[in-house]
């Protein structure tokens, strides 16, 4: 069991009504990403998609030492991988309703939507992004004075 996947475990058993399907096969293609000097810090499940309705879209999410990365398994070959690095990380919004929230990611390059997610778990993972990434950025901050 890697580690993606036991992160992943721990937020469905903390936060069960979030909607996530083959977390194993999702948690993989993460894994399959990471490089070796890359440590997982936190992980969820989202549906990677705008609709309450569509519930078959599902994604992990894991937060690295060096970048976000969302993996979704296709049911019959292939996978789609998603790398978002502090430099091309723009905004994150945070949206709840009635049962589930979603979260938005803004890019340089996309808008990343994530959905059904327990209502709980948004302000954890609403932390755990910002955080991350206010830290990161002032590292890029640093290196700019640095070249100056």
């Amino acid at each position: 069991m890697g580690t993606v996947y036991k992160k992943v475990l721990e937020f469905k058993e903390k936060y069960p009504f979030t909607i996530g399907w083959r977390l194993d096969k999702n948690s993989s293609v993460v894994e399959k990403h990471l490089n070796p000097d890359e440590e997982v810090l936190y992980a969820f499940i989202a549906q990677k998609n705008d609709s309450p309705f569509n519930i078959w879209g599902s994604a992990v999410v894991a937060l690295t030492n060096k970048r976000i990365l969302i993996g979704r398994k296709r049911v019959v070959i292939g996978y789609f991988l998603n790398s978002i690095t502090p430099d091309l990380f723009n905004d994150l919004k945070v949206s709840s309703g009635i049962l589930w929230g979603k979260v938005y990611i803004d890019t340089v390059k996309e808008f990343v939507t994530l959905s059904n997610i327990s209502k709980d778990a948004l302000t954890e993972i609403e932390t755990e992004i910002t955080s991350y990434m206010m830290r990161e950025k002032q590292k890029y901050g640093l290196r700019d004075e640095e070249r100056d």
